[in-house]
């Protein structure tokens, strides 16, 4: 199955560049990328942020008052 080039997929489809910066309009590279789950963690704790995944909740219709 072939890969999907996830930075084409995003600007094709939101017509967002996810390489282009807008601090100095030139062009981002990825140097590297931490596949380990533990490297992950650790960036994550050092950084602050959460290290949970989300709770996911049940899909949701429009309200009822959008229909009339």
């Amino acid at each position: 199955m072939p890969r999907l080039d996830w930075a084409g997929l995003l600007r094709r489809t939101f017509v967002l560049d996810v390489f282009a910066s807008a601090g100095c309009g030139g062009w981002r590279q990825v140097l590297a990328y931490v596949t380990a789950p533990s490297g992950v963690l650790s960036i994550l704790e050092h950084l602050g942020l959460p290290t949970r995944p989300a709770t996911l909740a049940p899909a949701q219709g429009p309200p009822q008052s959008t229909w009339c």
